[in-house]
């Protein structure tokens, strides 16, 4: 249950003017701070940029649907020098690439990554202000600096992929929110208008953005159920209408692009499908299945998920976890030779890959539903951040790249510190309804992540606004009494 409410610190929608003078004189009043900060975050995405530039093979992929709708207008990928239109991406990022080539030149990534990271330098501010809203102003110069030198901010501000701008959408949605319930007493909507929007920015990016959709309607649900215990004297009508108002901007970014779909490709998909397939395209579900049964670590992600369909799977590379017995190994050798012989995926050994996860399945449950997620968010929440980096997956090894082990362990133990000061944050700070809100998300988030079967260390960056804030606060109350 979210706790009560704050009282309204006059930094809401309805005084814009005394808002205005409020954040005026904050940045008056520490003048040589904010000029450090923005010059430290600035530096900081400077040096991935200049050192750590990344195209992916998902960065290619975005890529050619941007140069495909730009060139012939046609959302879609070549296949034999034809264009099929494709639903298997979501259309705010390769829009975003799409309009950055018309204006700085096909395949231009370097413009691409210089507007991120103007991008990201604004989610910083963003999420200072979220820290400054809920907990106070020395939380807000936290906050900023937190962001400010965050290298997982900075190294995806710097690869042609989602992050960046999910996460800049993530925190816009956060701040509106927190804006939007300040102002229900007077009945303004602009904020969650603008929270709505910045949803809906999300989930054209990604579809687990609906996550955001998700933990704010719950948000405004706990409002509806419990008005009375908050100290600002809102009706359950003027939450009702919020959450209207703000479901309905949310939801509209998606109505093109399901009407283009069906149009299209006679499918209704508002979203993007889970396995980033076209209509009877043929999916893994048996393969995936399999891998859910032993997948702990985003190491075999690298090394066995990401290999099929299309490279050689080496069953020296699967952990012990992934046989319950001597035999259950030789089956699942015989199924990687098989594999091997074409590099392809068909779907009788497909099913073969389904029987052998409902034997695993059916022997050890609470593996399957319990404890593996746990470990998978485990993983993605701690492991060391280095896949857009020159660091061996497996880092801990230290054979011939000690930089990269060293690399490792350093941005693991800077992993392990913004958690673990956002959950003493948590645990210092008293919950209110809008920290309530941003603990559900991660709460949600989290949640998610663990079913998926490929734990990549990234999907957890959403979650860093909250981080960043809950972490604020608690090294501003640490310095305050210091």
């Amino acid at each position: 249950m979210i706790p009560d409410l704050p009282a309204y610190r006059g930094y809401g929608e309805s005084t814009p003017t005394r808002y205005i003078q409020c954040v005026r004189d904050l940045v008056r009043q520490n003048l040589r701070f904010f000029f450090f900060a923005f010059l430290s975050a600035v530096a900081m995405r400077l040096l991935f940029l200049i050192g750590f530039p990344r195209v992916t093979d998902d960065s290619l992929v975005y890529g050619e649907i941007a140069n495909n709708w730009l060139t012939y207008g046609i959302y879609g990928l070549t296949h034999f020098n034809l264009i099929a239109p494709t639903c298997m991406r979501l259309p705010g990022y390769p829009g975003f690439l799409a309009a950055v080539f018309a204006v700085f030149g096909k395949d231009n990534y370097a413009a691409v990554w210089v507007i991120q990271i103007l991008f990201d330098l604004v989610a910083c501010v963003v999420i200072a202000d979220i820290a400054r809203r809920i907990f106070s102003d020395r939380a807000a110069k936290a906050a900023l600096l937190l962001a400010a030198f965050c290298p997982f901010l900075a190294n995806y501000a710097a690869a042609a992929l989602t992050e960046t701008l999910e996460i800049f959408c993530t925190a816009v949605a956060f701040d509106f929110a927190i804006i939007g319930v300040n102002n229900l007493p007077n009945g303004r909507m602009r904020a969650w208008i603008g929270c709505g929007l910045a949803t809906g920015g999300a989930i054209l990016l990604r579809p687990d953005g609906g996550l955001l959709l998700m933990a704010i309607g719950l948000y405004l649900a706990w409002l509806f159920l419990h008005p009375v215990q908050a100290r600002l004297s809102f009706t359950r009508a003027q939450v009702f209408r919020a959450a209207v108002v703000f479901t309905l901007a949310a939801v509209s970014p998606l109505v093109p692009w399901t009407i283009r779909n069906y149009r299209t490709l006679h499918t209704f998909q508002p979203l993007a499908p889970r396995y980033s397939n076209d209509p009877g395209e043929f999916v893994d579900l048996g393969f995936n299945r399999w891998v859910k049964t032993w997948m702990a670590d985003y190491v075999s992600v690298e090394e066995i998920y990401w290999q099929v369909s299309g490279q050689a799977a080496d069953i020296d590379k699967l952990p012990d976890r992934a046989f319950d017995s001597s035999q259950q190994r030789l089956e699942t050798a015989a199924l990687l030779a098989d594999y091997n012989l074409t590099h392809h995926l068909t779907p009788a050994l497909d099913q073969r890959f389904a029987n052998l996860a409902a034997e695993r399945i059916h022997a050890a449950p609470l593996r399957y539903y319990v404890w593996l997620p746990l470990l998978r968010i485990a993983d993605m929440w701690f492991r060391p951040r280095t896949e857009l980096l020159p660091a061996d997956s497996r880092w801990w090894e230290f054979d011939d790249e000690i930089s990269g082990s060293v690399l490792a362990v350093l941005l693991g133990i800077i992993g392990l510190a913004y958690p673990a000061l956002a959950l003493a944050g948590t645990r210092r700070e008293k919950l209110t309804a809008g920290s309530g809100l941003l603990v559900v998300f991660v709460i949600l988030r989290s949640t998610f992540l663990g079913s998926l079967e490929n734990p990549e260390p990234r999907y957890i960056l959403e979650c860093y606004p909250v981080v960043i804030s809950f972490a604020g606060a608690l090294l501003a109350n640490i310095f305050q009494k210091a």
